[in-house]
């Protein structure tokens, strides 16, 4: 991987007694990148999330943002990062004004950062009432603020979308998209919604049991799509040619081959592959398969494998 890296991750393990919760793990996240980090529940999602953020030691390996290994005498890099861990812990009692005052005087940061997270997230006409008047939407609305209240560089978010509605969930996913883009903010997003994460990601980790199944561009994920459909003339010379250079054919009806690629190249090369020899081609289509379908494929792979 060319891009610098704002997260690398070496072997990274975390064991609580003979249950491995994150289990050498090599993530790589490229700096102002959104990078989606995927698995059905009980994943390692939120383990691997903590032992970023020092909330956990690990059981071995190693973690380094921005190329500087994070280590018990290197906590100062944590000041450059923003987090949102499951529910936010607010004061309930206080306003939402008063919460990040709270944190902010902590943190030394300026006053006007106050102002500006509270405008980054919509909850300006609201920033005086109690927390404990505010929805569930808006209290994740002011966890959010308080990941941004620094202005960070890199933003950790542990289901951000939870409690939210629809119109909450796409100025998020706006908001997201705008600090990656404009101000080059590294976002590392764990989810369980998968449409969400596709629209918004563009680097993909999938998880399972600890174990990272894949990573990379979410065009990557090319490899695990429906296989091509090819209508031609001459199915069964057609396949013998695919078959000899090396390509997964299954033969189906109505002069239809499915063609097992792994890229949008490929698909040019099989097109250009039968004509080259004569054979025409009336259709050549594949599937676009959402994210979810992928992902329950991988997912079940990796199932599958651990019980063999």
């Amino acid at each position: 991987m060319s891009d610098p890296l704002m997260i690398e991750t070496r072997a990274l393990s975390r064991a609580f007694g003979s249950q491995k919760a994150v289990d050498n793990l090599d993530l790589q996240v490229p700096r102002g990148s959104i990078y989606g980090f995927l698995g059905p529940n009980g994943a390692g999602k939120t383990t691997t999330i903590r032992l970023l953020l020092g909330l956990l030691r690990p059981s071995g390996g190693s973690i380094f943002f921005n190329g500087e290994p994070f280590t018990e005498n290197r906590r100062r890099l944590l000041r450059d990062i923003g987090a949102l861990v499951e529910t936010p812990s607010l004061y309930h009692h206080l306003t939402g004004r008063e919460n990040l005052e709270l944190t902010r005087r902590i943190l030394d940061l300026p006053r006007a950062n106050v102002g500006a997270a509270l405008d980054f997230v919509g909850l300006t006409s609201d920033a005086q009432r109690p927390v404990r008047t505010y929805s569930l939407g808006m209290r994740q609305r002011l966890g959010l603020a308080l990941a941004w209240l620094g202005q960070p560089g890199l933003l950790l978010l542990d289901e951000p979308a939870n409690g939210l509605d629809p119109a909450g969930i796409r100025e998020l996913r706006a908001q997201l998209r705008g600090l990656a883009r404009e101000r080059q903010v590294t976002v590392f997003l764990s989810s369980h919604v998968l449409n969400e994460v596709e629209q918004i990601a563009d680097w993909i980790g999938i998880i399972n049991r600890g174990r990272l199944l894949f990573q990379g561009q979410l065009q990557s994920l090319q490899q695990y799509q429906s296989p091509l459909s090819v209508r031609v003339d001459r199915r069964a010379d057609a396949s013998a040619l695919l078959k000899e250079k090396g390509f997964n054919v299954r033969e189906e009806g109505d002069d239809i081959l499915s063609v097992q690629t792994s890229s949008e190249e490929d698909a040019a090369t099989v097109n250009a592959l039968l004509m080259r020899h004569g054979i025409q081609v009336f259709r050549l289509e594949r599937r676009q398969d959402p994210l979810e379908d992928i992902f329950l494929r991988l997912v079940s792979g990796s199932e599958r494998g651990s019980a063999a």
